[in-house]
Formats: structure tokens, C-alpha cells, sequence
């Protein structure tokens, strides 16, 4: 496994993660995401990567279950939540002081540990001050409860904001932005981030590397029934696959053919394969998926840049 700096600070998060949107709960039990988790560490992955939404809440118990029952040290693995999409009462949602506070408590009572390492803006929250937001990230921290904070989709002027008051008030920068991207989106890291990079030395924890599963090429006939494009509360994948480009994910399978490689370790290499890329968050609905998927970090080693440069 390679690790990589997250951006400007001296945390080492492995070049390959493990995120539960989606799967957990929804794709996997227990059984089978004990499973995931337990290879996924034993080959290096050290970052898992969660959030308050992800199947209300209830990812984030069964992540935690896990993590007890496997008895790893803490000082041996990074754990993220984010925070957003709480519920639907005002309170639990949004930016606010109050909703940071409570869903940083909730979160570490769900995943059964003292502090989160990284701990997210999920969006970014037009009726909140960013700079309350940031005070309430700065509180978090100077209380232990979190190590670093960072944003989630968030625009590179609300970004840029950030890391102006951080400097004005004194308070602490973010230090990583989770953004999709992948070959089919790729503009905000590639053009809009851009500055953020050369600035702030920001750290990406990426999401979606195979685009939904789209990047793999299994869609390219039609959705299976057991497809996350199919899950209650995720419509708005199947929106976006109508817009694919899918004369784009056939030329990649074809590229994948000629060097003897899967699409998906193809699509995963090029993220890994961008130097402003921390780490790739990968998803699996099933343990054979998941090997597959990181064995891309081995293949990358061997694979000429030129032609990834070119996709």
C-alpha cells in the first residue's frame, strides 16, 4: 500500500480507502462488511470513511461494531464522519454551531471511539456563516473531539473564504476537501481546485473514482435489479446516469483490455494516478469486488502515466 501526506498536515492516509455510502447497511451486513473491513486493513488501508447520513445513521453503528469486534488499536487506523444531513427537524441539519456539536457526539457514540480523525462540512451551508462554522470546527478540536476538519463539495470560492477567516481569526485551516471525481467528472479538481492546490497545499479525499459503478462498464447494457442505482433515496444517480457519456466508458474498457486490466483498476488508477489526490474512496457491494479494486495499487506502480494521461 502507498501512503500519501493529507495535503499540508503530517497525517499519512493510505492512497486507497474504504467508504459504507451505499453498501452498508443497504448492500452489506455485518457479516460480509466485517469481512470487507478486515482485508481492507490486513492489505494497508488505514482510512475509513463514513458520514451521519449514510443510512441515518446506522452505517456509522454498524462501522462501529465492526471496529470493536476486530479489536484494532486506534492508534493504527483514520475514521471520518461528516455532517449535514442529520434529520429533518431545523436543528439537525445545516452548519450551525449547535448541529456541528451534536452530530460530532453522535457520531463517536455510533462508532464507539473518543475522536474522529477527520471530520467533513457534507455541503456547504448557505444559512450559516462560515465563519461559525469554522468556529465550530475550531471548538471541536481544541476540545480533542476531531483531529482535522475539511469540507465536502464545497465551491473553491467558499474554500478560499475559509481559509481567509481561518487566518484572520486564528483559527484552524481546513486541511482536505472530499470531491467526486473521476473520468467523467473531473472539472472542480482538475480547473476549479486548481488554485486551492498551489495556495494551501489542500488534501482530497476523492469519491465515486468508478463513478457509481458506471466506470466499470456492467451498465452499459441496462440497471440490474440489485444496482445502488436502484436503492430507495439515491433516484438522483439514475438521473445522472441518463446524462452519461457512454462512448467515453467504452473507449476506457477497451484501453483496460489492451493492458490486461480490469475497467474498474483502470478507472481507479487514473484518480490515484493525480498527484493532488490523497486518497481514492472505494466502495465494494461484495468481498470479490473489493480485491479487485485494490489490487489497482499494485497495478499503478506498473502502468506507464502517458497512457493514463491521455484518457
Amino acid at each position: 500500500m502507498e501512503y500519501r501526506r493529507l495535503g499540508s498536515s503530517g497525517l499519512k492516509v493510505s492512497a486507497l480507502s474504504f467508504g459504507s455510502w451505499v453498501t452498508f447497511v443497504y448492500q452489506l451486513d455485518e457479516s460480509t462488511a466485517t469481512k470487507c473491513m478486515d482485508y481492507a486493513y490486513n492489505v494497508g488501508v488505514n482510512f475509513l470513511d463514513n458520514a451521519e447520513a449514510y443510512a441515518n445513521g446506522k452505517s456509522e453503528q454498524l462501522m462501529g461494531n465492526i471496529m470493536k469486534n476486530l479489536k484494532w488499536t486506534r492508534d493504527t487506523y483514520i475514521v471520518s464522519s461528516k455532517v449535514f444531513f442529520g434529520g429533518e427537524k431545523p436543528t439537525q441539519r445545516g452548519l450551525c454551531k449547535k448541529h456541528i456539536h451534536d452530530a460530532c457526539n453522535a457520531a463517536l457514540k455510533r462508532m464507539k471511539v473518543d475522536y474522529l480523525d477527520l471530520f467533513y462540512c457534507h455541503r456547504p451551508d448557505p444559512e450559516t456563516p462560515i465563519l461559525e462554522t469554522i468556529y465550530g470546527m475550531n471548538d471541536l478540536i481544541t476540545q480533542g473531539k476531531i483531529m482535522y476538519w475539511g469540507t465536502s463539495e464545497w465551491s473553491a470560492k467558499e474554500i478560499e473564504e475559509a481559509f481567509k477567516l481561518c487566518k484572520d481569526y486564528n483559527l484552524r485551516c481546513p486541511t482536505m476537501e472530499q470531491p467526486q471525481y473521476n473520468i467523467l467528472h473531473r472539472d472542480r479538481m482538475e480547473n476549479e481546485y486548481k488554485s486551492l492546490f498551489q495556495k494551501y497545499s489542500l488534501g482530497t479525499t476523492i469519491w465515486s473514482p468508478l463513478a457509481s459503478g458506471l466506470l466499470t462498464g456492467k451498465y452499459n447494457g441496462g440497471i440490474p435489479s440489485k444496482s445502488r442505482f436502484n436503492v430507495k433515496g439515491y433516484e438522483w444517480l439514475r438521473e445522472e446516469m441518463e446524462n452519461t457519456d457512454f462512448k467515453k466508458i467504452k473507449e476506457v474498457g477497451e484501453i483496460a483490455k489492451s493492458l490486461n486490466i480490469t475497467q474498474s483498476q483502470l478507472a481507479i488508477i487514473w484518480c490515484l494516478n493525480n498527484t493532488n489526490v490523497s486518497s481514492v474512496i472505494l466502495g465494494a457491494s461484495n468481498i470479490k469486488q473489493l480485491k479487485e479494486n485494490l489490487e489497482s495499487i499494485n497495478i499503478f506502480e506498473n502502468i506507464d502515466s502517458k497512457i493514463i494521461d491521455k484518457i
